[in-house]
């Protein structure tokens, strides 16, 4: 709650973040993001129509101001005009200033820090309105606090892997959905309807845990701030995964 209240102040984080560092930030084409490891020089793979695979996302360099301004601006502007923009804070090192405003993601043994020997760092994302994060699932576990604004999280338990066809191994987009969630293809995935899935709005303060292999798709609502941590791994859904992707 402490947080939560400190970080309601734009001109608070504006400090702590920095008023003129840049930061990488993502950027997409339209208001899905979908991450990759490495693009596809071979021209091996395909997207949901056939075409040749390009990569999802590019990257620019960004100050905080410079994103908010932005992020403001699109409110007043039509999804298909809007810039989309993922902003990200991260930890550079164990003495990086997020460790000493969230002590709770200290590498310290705790229920949700599990394996603090794991602890992967901090990473603070900041959305925009209507951004999506496309479905995958992370090779770890995940500890995410809603600090402001609203996410709509949907997710499917390990089972359903098979029901939400994913990309294959080895594709740069691997462990995420080929499937355009917002405008599905039910001719050529018909299993996806039949995909159980749960689903929560966390709101200022909310945190939420996932066990590793566990899909995760996430609508920003408003203007919002994230941060996670991960901590080691769960293996108890593994064979989930590989019953059901084949990985």
């Amino acid at each position: 709650e402490e947080v939560v209240n400190r970080w309601k102040d734009l001109n608070y984080l504006k400090e702590k973040i920095g008023p003129n560092k840049k930061y990488k930030t993502s950027t997409s084409e339209d208001n899905h993001f979908m991450y990759y490891n490495r693009p596809d020089k071979k021209g091996e793979y395909k997207d949901q129509q056939g075409r040749p695979w390009k990569k999802p996302t590019g990257q620019v360099d960004m100050t905080f101001p410079e994103w908010v301004s932005k992020a403001v601006m699109n409110h007043n502007k039509s999804l298909e005009e809007r810039e989309h923009l993922y902003f990200r804070v991260s930890t550079d090192g164990p003495n990086h200033w997020l460790f000493n405003e969230l002590p709770f993601f200290q590498p310290k043994k705790s229920f949700f820090m599990v394996q603090p020997e794991e602890q992967k760092g901090i990473h603070c994302r900041f959305g925009m309105n209507s951004v999506i994060s496309e479905n995958h699932w992370d090779g770890s576990r995940n500890y995410a606090v809603t600090f402001f604004g609203m996410r709509r999280w949907i997710l499917n338990h390990p089972n359903q892997c098979k029901n939400l066809y994913m990309f294959p191994n080895g594709h740069p987009s691997a462990r995420h959905s080929a499937i355009d969630w917002s405008k599905p293809d039910y001719e050529s995935h018909q299993h996806f309807a039949t995909a159980e899935t749960n689903e929560v709005i966390v709101h200022p303060g909310d945190a939420l845990y996932l066990p590793t292999n566990w899909f995760h798709y996430i609508i920003s609502l408003n203007i919002n701030l994230q941060c996670n941590t991960r901590s080691g791994r769960t293996t108890q859904y593994d064979y989930d995964v590989r019953r059901g992707c084949g990985l």
